[in-house]
């Protein structure tokens, strides 16, 4: 049976502003991905990430180049061979199940595998700022019950020791997104250490992550930029204690799903993260979060307005996808 291919570019208003260390952005700017057979449509959405050295161009070009496979019918066992991991293969993907779950009738977490998902606890994003203002923000948000922080300057004590006094009851996860070095590793671990923090998130650059291996780690250290699929895990070896998964990272929910089983079987620590994104890049990696240690999918959360209709959050937790939604 034919399939049709349909890609959109949507652009999401961020509530405020959203900073990490390499920068400010106030649009969460996405890629649709609709495949359909002619009766039912399956959806995707990937975050194109300039990190990685993706665009919206890059990656409207990437699918393109699949089009013909894709409208001829392309399984998601052969999409692995045919794409790269990234953003691009991440919308395919999750079109893809969507679709085989619509036509077949049985919900993606079965098509898994998997049991039916339950809610889980996400962490919300504290933006980078000056430590006054971090404080402010902890203060504001100090109900929920995980925090995920964004650090990555030369001196992050100040906004360490802010953040901890502003929810002084909340599990805190700090993201440095490798704003920190060799040089300033040791300091930084000690306030984590002292402000009872749970996991320190891709402290030191991608590619030169080594003093990690040689220091003492007095919380779980988490690797982000660092992996992205897979064949990446054998390299985490000794340096970290934990692997956040991405759907945009993996290139799907398929080798997501893959990554998963293998992390858990060298003893790493999971988290399911997310780019800044709406309601249906999150519904997928539901299936992966499930069980895992630490859940990061408030994508949603950061926008001024999601997609409808979009997933259920009630305040720490958020509800697996409606099958309209996703699944």
């Amino acid at each position: 049976m034919p399939h049709f291919l349909t890609t959109t570019v949507q652009h999401f208003p961020i509530a405020g502003v959203f900073t990490i260390s390499r920068g400010s952005k106030t649009t969460a700017s996405v890629i649709t991905c609709q495949i359909s057979d002619g009766e039912v449509s399956g959806w995707g959405e990937c975050v194109p990430y300039a990190r990685y050295g993706e665009s919206l161009e890059s990656v409207l070009a990437a699918i393109e180049a699949v089009r013909p496979s894709i409208e001829s019918g392309l399984t998601r066992a052969e999409l692995q061979k045919d794409m790269p991991p990234g953003a691009a293969r991440n919308a395919v993907d999750c079109a893809l199940w969507d679709l085989e779950a619509k036509q077949s009738g049985t919900p993606a977490y079965a098509l898994a595998g998997i049991s039916a998902p339950v809610p889980l606890t996400t962490a919300y994003t504290l933006s980078l700022g000056e430590p006054e203002e971090m404080m402010a923000q902890a203060q504001k948000y100090a109900h929920r019950a995980l925090l995920k922080v964004k650090v990555g300057t030369a001196d992050d004590t100040s906004r360490i020791r802010a953040v901890r006094q502003g929810a002084p009851e909340s599990r805190i996860i700090l993201d440095a997104n490798e704003g920190w070095t060799e040089h300033n590793l040791a300091a930084h671990f000690a306030a984590c250490a002292e402000n009872g923090i749970a996991l320190v998130e891709q402290p030191l650059p991608a590619g030169r992550d080594q003093a990690l291996a040689s220091i003492t780690r007095p919380v779980p250290v988490c690797a982000d930029e660092s992996v992205h699929g897979t064949d990446d895990l054998k390299n985490l070896a000794g340096r970290y204690d934990a692997v956040n998964i991405k759907l945009d990272k993996t290139g799907g929910l398929t080798e997501a799903l893959r990554m998963r089983a293998a992390a858990e079987a060298l003893g790493l620590k999971i988290m399911v993260g997310c780019m800044v994104g709406s309601s249906l890049a999150m519904a997928p990696a539901m299936l992966v979060a499930q069980g895992a240690d630490f859940v990061d999918l408030d994508g949603p959360l950061l926008l001024a307005e999601d997609r409808k209709p979009g997933l259920r959050y009630e305040a720490s937790l958020v509800f697996p996808p409606e099958a309209n939604l996703w699944g």
